[in-house]
């Protein structure tokens, strides 16, 4: 029984000690060390290049060490009649949710403004709204979105959510579909997107959604870099219809240096840091799933390969 392990190489080690504990027969094969590729039965790959899952002829499952499968998706050679799975993590949730709820705050009390203050020496109060009178808006309302959303509301904001389909969450109005998105984005003067990479959703930060949402919103996205048409959001800031964004993420990564989000004072960056993965925990949902696998039972979190989630 062997795994192909495609992670990033300062974790790598971690990886394999945790599946060691838990799976002891199983072997691990670490990219590009494929060794004979019929061996290989289960692959646990972030961002593997394209070609290389289709070369092994007795694949049974591929399993996304992210949230996220838009990486597998994006290779025009990926075997779909494979079981694809992604990661649903306890750990992964709880970190995004401190991101969300720790950058919603820094926007809702004008935190940037108050540190572009401090360093040109200005005394200047800046009004801020009660929770209860801050419109947030969450886009994608699955394991992410949904906890990013709850904790939200038990803050005291006005909390809306908008998904693909229609959702019911305690304590946040849910709108849903093409005829939601219009009176969702008119009520969220703070936007965070969530939402899973696909056709549909790629591109779709942009002029015409900008132009929906209150005057001088924020915008957080900590989903994918494919969701935000850069230029937009320079003319959004520029025109002063979004006050502040927060980036995680971003079409090429590492951001270049010569990029302009980087010496924009209304642009916040982190490094793809919003959540990561623990191995330790979902090596547990990895030993589980292959497990399953091997009975012939459902494997848990298998993403539909027709809406891409």
């Amino acid at each position: 029984m062997t795994l192909l392990l495609k992670s990033d190489g300062d974790r790598r080690d971690q990886w394999f000690r945790e599946l060691a504990s838990r799976m002891p027969d199983l072997e691990v094969r670490s990219w590009p060390d494929l060794g004979d590729p019929a061996e290989i039965e289960f692959a646990l790959v972030w961002e593997i290049p394209h070609g290389v899952l289709r070369r092994l002829p007795n694949l049974r499952a591929i399993f996304s060490i992210g949230a996220g499968v838009d990486h597998l998706f994006a290779d025009p050679e990926l075997p779909r009649q494979i079981p694809i799975c992604r990661v649903v993590d306890r750990n992964l949730t709880v970190r995004m949710t401190e991101y969300v709820v720790l950058n919603t705050l820094r926007l809702h009390r004008r935190d940037p403004e108050y540190l572009d203050a401090q360093r040109e020496g200005r005394w200047r109060e800046l009004y801020a709204p009660t929770a209860a009178e801050r419109g947030v808006g969450v886009m994608g309302l699955g394991a992410l979105g949904g906890d990013a959303a709850r904790a939200l509301a038990a803050l005291g904001f006005r909390v809306m959510g908008w998904s693909r389909r229609a959702r019911d969450l305690q304590g946040v109005e849910c709108f849903h579909g093409g005829d939601g998105l219009a009176p969702f984005l008119a009520r969220a003067d703070i936007l965070v997107c969530l939402l899973p990479l696909t056709p549909e959703t790629e591109g779709i930060l942009g002029a015409n959604l900008f132009a929906r949402l209150p005057r001088a919103a924020g915008l957080i996205n900590a989903a994918r870099g494919g969701h935000l048409i850069e230029a937009d959001l320079l003319a959004a800031l520029e025109s002063g219809q979004i006050r502040h964004a927060v980036l995680d993420v971003f079409r090429a990564e590492p951001l270049p240096a010569e990029h302009p989000f980087w010496r924009h004072r209304r642009i916040t960056i982190t490094p793809h840091t919003a959540s990561v993965t623990d191995p330790s925990s979902v090596a547990e949902l990895v030993a589980e799933n292959i497990r399953r696998a091997r009975s012939g039972e459902p494997l848990l979190h298998r993403v539909d390969p027709t809406t891409g989630y």
